[in-house]
């Protein structure tokens, strides 16, 4: 455990989520620093809540003016696909330490999930590389959120472009889904479902609003498809493959297009 050889195959996995994390991390930080936060600060929130989205949500969400309550209700649902990526690791965490599982369990993200995922599906791949894979991604999230926060508090950047890097992000992921007919349904019930909200007043929840119908139209969509004996075009049998990703992103665009706060949109993620 924590060998050399474990620590270096570790370390080679997470390279890419690392270099990622530094892209992100950076207008994380200097947002954090608009609303006054000083680099410990910053360092504490990423350490603790460690959550790309909510870290985006919470500096927006507050320069919108939201209250306390609210921003914590969002960012606590926002997170609870974590709980979702943890378990699903509950069979390669069998005979493991407790120590060990509860501590890999709580710093899994987006990203380490499904790097993680494809290692523990090759073989040879054990909780303590998946841990050590967890923590040298948090540890370049953490130090690039300390960076950016330095870096806002000398140099005057523009909000709306530190903002909109998260927003980027997810206009990539919706680029790169499989343009499944699922997906499709996804992608433009979420974005019809933000434009509603907004048109409503629903500011605050409605990129959650958006995210969750369209995954659920995509669902019920593909059950309708399977009953019907047949697939539409570009449709896999196998599921909706990508579908909340394509939600996500879609929600996402479509809250930037819509004059949401753009860190706010990773709310129809999945960070």
């Amino acid at each position: 455990m924590f060998s050399r050889e474990h620590i270096l195959s570790a370390f080679s996995a997470a390279v890419p989520i690392m270099l990622g994390y530094v892209a992100i991390g950076l207008p994380c930080g200097i947002l954090g620093n608009t609303i006054g936060l000083n680099p410990l600060q910053v360092a504490l929130l990423s350490i603790l809540l460690y959550s790309g989205a909510g870290q985006f949500m919470i500096p927006n969400m507050f320069l919108a003016g939201s209250g306390v309550a609210a921003i914590t209700a969002s960012v606590s649902l926002v997170n609870t696909r974590q709980m979702l990526y943890a378990a699903s690791f509950a069979p390669q965490c069998a005979d493991s330490p407790r120590w060990l599982s509860a501590l890999f369990a709580a710093s899994v993200t987006d990203e380490s999930y499904g790097v993680n995922t494809a290692r523990f599906a090759e073989g040879n791949w054990s909780v303590d590389r998946a841990l050590m894979v967890n923590l040298f991604s948090q540890s370049s999230w953490t130090i690039s959120n300390i960076v950016g926060c330095a870096v806002g508090a000398a140099v005057d950047i523009p909000v709306s472009i530190a903002a909109f890097a998260m927003t980027a992000i997810f206009i990539c992921l919706l680029v790169t889904q499989k343009f499944t007919s699922a997906n499709i349904v996804a992608m433009v019930v979420a974005m019809a479902g933000v434009y509603l909200c907004k048109a409503l007043g629903l500011t605050g929840p409605a990129i959650l609003i958006g995210a969750v119908a369209g995954v659920v139209c995509a669902m019920a969509f593909a059950v309708a498809a399977g009953k019907g004996g047949s697939h539409p075009a570009g449709f896999p049998p196998e599921g909706v493959e990508g579908v909340e990703g394509a939600a996500g992103a879609s929600s996402s665009e479509g809250a930037a297009n819509a004059g949401v706060p753009a860190g706010a949109s990773e709310g129809g993620e999945g960070r």
